[in-house]
């Protein structure tokens, strides 16, 4: 974990177990990020969620955003960003960022304890099958950087529900039904 900790303040990426499949995550510095993105494989102009152990941790990094609109578990919100924060996260859409706060193991939210947010994405080849194990990790990103190991994990990538508009939008069905989440985040302003 020590190893982990230190790649990552380091501006290094690293492998991270969440609730659904094991991600790659860096710092969400926009150096860092690129590091992550080019050992993936993945566009630069591709969005990519915060991740973090508690809502005071994203409310640190992001803190415009609707608190109210989180649930922790297998979600991925995307949000209102007006100040436009990390722009190298969001992809085309400045004004929104992807947040997501996953049920994690004692372990992992020590590393995130003592990071904070990272940039998170599923440790898989773009297209390819989610990280079940890290086994399931492609071996260049495994040989690329440390790893969390917490055994075999679900298998299914969270749930991505597009808060921005005013109605919810179903980006991707995942570890929870849609409509599942959805349902939960109904509250009285």
């Amino acid at each position: 974990m020590d190893e982990l900790i230190a790649a990552l303040r380091h501006g290094r990426p690293a492998l991270f177990p969440t609730d659904t499949v094991y991600g790659l995550v860096s710092l969400p510095a926009q150096d860092a990020v690129a590091r992550l993105y080019a050992l993936k494989g993945r566009r630069p102009r591709q969005p990519t969620a915060l991740l973090a152990g508690s809502v005071d941790q994203l409310l640190e990094a992001v803190p415009e955003l609707d608190a109210r609109r989180l649930l922790n578990g297998p979600y991925t919100f995307v949000l209102p960003n007006p100040a436009r924060r990390f722009p190298w996260l969001t992809g085309e859409r400045a004004d929104a960022i992807g947040v997501r706060i996953p049920d994690l193991t004692t372990a992992a939210r020590a590393v995130l304890d003592a990071v904070g947010c990272v940039a998170a994405t599923s440790a898989n080849d773009p297209g390819g099958p989610d990280p079940l194990t890290l086994a399931d990790v492609p071996q260049r990103i495994r040989d690329a950087c440390p790893a969390l190991d917490e055994g075999p994990l679900p298998g299914v990538p969270s749930t991505v529900v597009d808060l921005t508009g005013a109605e919810p939008r179903v980006i991707r069905e995942g570890a929870v039904p849609a409509a599942e989440a959805i349902a939960r985040l109904q509250y009285d302003p």
